[in-house]
């Protein structure tokens, strides 16, 4: 029997490692439906339009936004995003996983419009490191490496709301806890809400949970 899809949210901060170990969790299960986001910042070198995001105008998103068109949004570094949301609710209703790449203020939403997601946040080994991580990517000026890191202690203090935290100081290591996070999630009763009944057969469905409860207790 299909279960249903599963909704991994992953956050954070700018220079922790996400981008990495999503592209090694997407080469791993290939079957992963990408949540790819529509944001009003300008391509980088290599992104395509509606593959690495949907990249629209700032009264394109607006309009959008003010017809209920995103399952979350938010404005980072000057520039929206956000996450189209009929599209998640239908292949996750057709059992498909779904990985969602957003910052915390996009998560916090997602945690209302899908209740039943898995959320978790790849912190840096320490703010030194991630200071470091951010100046070796030699992509940034001064200023925004200093707003980068002040966005970074912000958000952070905000993790501890996810249901996981992973700290990327070795990389096989984190991904590791990243995989487990998601394989846990699979295996979740709350996915998978018919399978004991059909294992069981008709009329024989699971005592309800206070039941079970008791009875062990007994």
């Amino acid at each position: 029997m299909r279960r249903e899809g599963i909704a991994l949210v992953v956050s954070a901060p700018s220079g922790a490692g996400k981008t990495t170990l999503i592209k090694r969790l997407l080469a791993e299960f290939p079957h992963f439906g990408y949540s790819v986001s529509c944001t009003t910042r300008k391509p980088r070198a290599g992104e395509i339009d509606g593959k690495d995001y949907i990249f629209l105008s700032h009264e394109d998103f607006q309009r959008r936004r003010a017809e209920n068109y995103f399952a979350e949004w938010a404005e980072v570094h000057g520039n929206f995003y956000g996450t189209p949301l009929q599209p998640v609710k239908t292949l996750l209703r057709e059992g498909r996983d779904m990985l969602f790449d957003i910052d915390v203020q996009g998560a916090a939403q997602l945690k209302l419009t899908l209740e039943e997601a898995t959320f978790a946040f790849i912190l840096p080994p320490s703010m030194e490191e991630l200071e470091r991580r951010l100046r070796a990517r030699d992509l940034d000026d001064e200023a925004t490496i200093e707003r980068r890191l002040a966005n970074a202690r912000r958000e952070m203090r905000q993790a501890r709301w996810y249901d996981a935290l992973l700290v990327n100081d070795e990389l096989d290591a984190a991904y590791d806890a990243l995989r487990a996070v998601y394989l846990a999630a699979t295996l979740s009763p709350k996915r998978n809400p018919r399978l004991l009944e059909s294992l069981l057969g008709p009329g024989r469905a699971p005592e309800p949970a206070h039941e079970a409860e008791n009875a062990w207790r007994n």
